[in-house]
Order: C-alpha cells, then sequence, then structure tokens
C-alpha cells in the first residue's frame, strides 16, 4: 500500500513563499526526520535522493496569493493539489488540521515519525530556503539568506528600516512594527 506524505515549509515567515510538498517513496531512504532537526548540509544532501526516488509534487504559494488568499486557504489549495498530482492509497499530512480536505489523515509531528512525511518536508523545506537565498541576492539589505524570512530581531530592524518589499507578506501583522500610543 503506497503512503503519500505531505509537509509544509514556510507558514509562519513573515517574507517568501509557503511551500507544500507531497512524495511517494520508492525506496527507503537513509536519514530522513523532521527537516527542521536536520542540518542545512544533510536536507541538501537528501533533497536529490528524495526526488531520484519518489513521484513528488511541489506546490508554492507566494506572498502575494498568501496575502491575497489567507493561509488556510492557500493550504487547502496545496493539499487539494497534491491529491490530484499523485497516485496513492493514503495521504498523510503532518499536522492536526486538514484544511477541509477530505481523502486524507492528519498526524501531529508525522515529519518526525513516517518517511514518506520527512521526505516532504525536506522537499518543501530546501525549496523555501532556496527560494529565501536567491530573494537575498535582490534585496540584500534583509538577510534573508540568515533567517528565512522568518521575523528575528534583525529581520524586524531591517523593516523598520528599510520598509516592506515585494516578497514580504503585509497581512502579516507584526507587534513590534505595530504604532503604539506612546
Amino acid at each position: 500500500m503506497a503512503l503519500c506524505g505531505i509537509d509544509e515549509a514556510g507558514r509562519g515567515p513573515i517574507a517568501g513563499s509557503l511551500v507544500m510538498a507531497g512524495g511517494v517513496l520508492k525506496k527507503d531512504i537513509a536519514g530522513l526526520n523532521d527537516s527542521k532537526v536536520l542540518s542545512e548540509k544533510k536536507r541538501e544532501f537528501l533533497f536529490p535522493l528524495i526526488i531520484e526516488n519518489s513521484s513528488y509534487h511541489i506546490v508554492e504559494f507566494t506572498a502575494l496569493q498568501v496575502d491575497e488568499m489567507g493561509i488556510s486557504k492557500c493550504l487547502s489549495q496545496g493539499l487539494t493539489s497534491i491529491l490530484n498530482h499523485l497516485k496513492s492509497d493514503d495521504f498523510l499530512f503532518d499536522g492536526n488540521s486538514t484544511f477541509g480536505v477530505s481523502g486524507l489523515r492528519t498526524m501531529v509531528k508525522a515529519d518526525a515519525k513516517i518517511p514518506e512525511v520527512s521526505a516532504a518536508s525536506v522537499l518543501a523545506k530546501v525549496t523555501h530556503d532556496r527560494e529565501m537565498i536567491q530573494f537575498a541576492k535582490t534585496f540584500p539589505q534583509y538577510g534573508f539568506e540568515k533567517h528565512k524570512g522568518y521575523g528575528t530581531k534583525a529581520h524586524i530592524e531591517a523593516i523598520k528600516e528599510h520598509g516592506y518589499c515585494e516578497v514580504h507578506r503585509k497581512s502579516f501583522k507584526i507587534k513590534a512594527l505595530e504604532p503604539t500610543l506612546f
């Protein structure tokens, strides 16, 4: 019975795309785990092995699409796209919500427990991080290559100094950037 693992990267950052990946492994791949606990070097090593040894589908939503549709709608559309593009007996999404999409199961921390979900986690994270490294070349003042779009202190200071750029999610409210009464 084939299992399609599904995960996302870039749900929480304040810049860059939301990336979702689904994967059905054709053979076992040693060293898979939740992409967040793997080093960047290990993720980059695993990425081509996963591409070579799986049927996969990667879906990306730009910062503008996240702003216009909202994160939940993007997740719903991404899940639907993966279900429509990959053939599998079973679809397992990391987390606790199907975002209204039927035909799949969820499991909290599946990315650390189930190899197919770990593979999807690596595909999504590497795709997201590579995009942020590319954005850093166009917008070097933000340091995207370091924080990958997350709302670190340095990133927020860069936004205060330079304002938002086109890859920022303007719908994400950042407390440190909100006006205060005092």
